[in-house]
């Protein structure tokens, strides 16, 4: 199987790429960041192929598209994202256009082109990393769960057409991870341990590929957060804000 991970390096897309990797699969990995991309190619002994890459980059983006469409692939996990925290007026413009471009335009920009221009072998996956936030919203970084809403939103719209071509969406929901990413955007004195483990993660997001699924809301309290968000959505908001916009200390992007 040859899949395609795009936030390769890091986090949630770096245990992506070894579970895949470890089960035997050729992955190729797609970042901005490149040693990390070196490390990974070093170690897979082969079986993985970095594409250096800057979402955020409309050319980047063609570029990677010049290169990707000239391979089949069985799976693509498009996990790359980013964020930006804290009071609306005090993030500037510029970082809101990065965001929307590396977390709702590439996603978009990549399946629409690989399902169009045949990149995707017969009974193959997209994935969607979506965000719990589509579920009980995200004061504080109101931007970032409207990049993710967006996404789960196109994902649901295309489902449809891409399965008269072969290809099944599968979208994830999911909450707060492990990460360096989360860690920076979270609010002082927030617990990592509560956090889900990346590779904990991954395990689920390739059981749901198997098993053909639509949606995933990895684990228990990102099932009850959906139910909350859906049967009471101000006093979720509410709960949201109080647990992270009223600690935040100020910006980050």
């Amino acid at each position: 199987m040859r899949a395609l991970v795009t936030g390769a390096s890091h986090g949630l897309g770096r245990a992506l790429t070894q579970s895949l990797l470890d089960d035997g699969h050729e992955v190729v990995a797609v970042d901005i960041d490149t040693a990390p991309l070196d490390a990974l190619i070093a170690e897979s002994r082969g079986a993985c192929k970095a594409r250096l890459a800057d979402l955020a980059s409309e050319s980047s983006v063609q570029r990677l598209l010049d290169v990707l469409t000239d391979q089949t692939f069985d799976l693509v996990i498009l996990n790359a994202g980013i964020s930006a925290t804290g009071r609306f007026e005090d993030i500037p413009q510029s970082a809101y256009e990065r965001l929307i471009a590396v977390n709702l335009t590439a996603p978009i920009t990549l399946a629409s082109q690989l399902v169009g221009q045949n990149a995707m072998a017969a009974r193959s996956t997209i994935v969607f990393v979506s965000s719990l936030s589509h579920a009980v919203g995200y004061p504080g970084a109101a931007v970032y769960a409207a990049t993710k809403s967006g996404l789960a939103l196109y994902a649901k719209g295309v489902r449809r057409p891409f399965a008269k071509r072969g290809v099944r969406v599968l979208t994830v929901f999911p909450g707060p991870i492990r990460t360096d990413h989360a860690e920076r955007h979270a609010p002082p004195g927030a617990k990592a341990n509560r956090r889900m483990a990346p590779d904990k993660l991954a395990g689920l997001i390739l059981k749901a590929v198997r098993r053909r699924k639509r949606e995933l809301y990895p684990g228990m309290g990102a099932a009850m957060a959906k139910l909350f968000g859906n049967l009471a959505p101000n006093a979720a908001t509410r709960a949201m804000r109080k647990a992270i916009f009223d600690k935040l200390d100020g910006p980050v992007w």
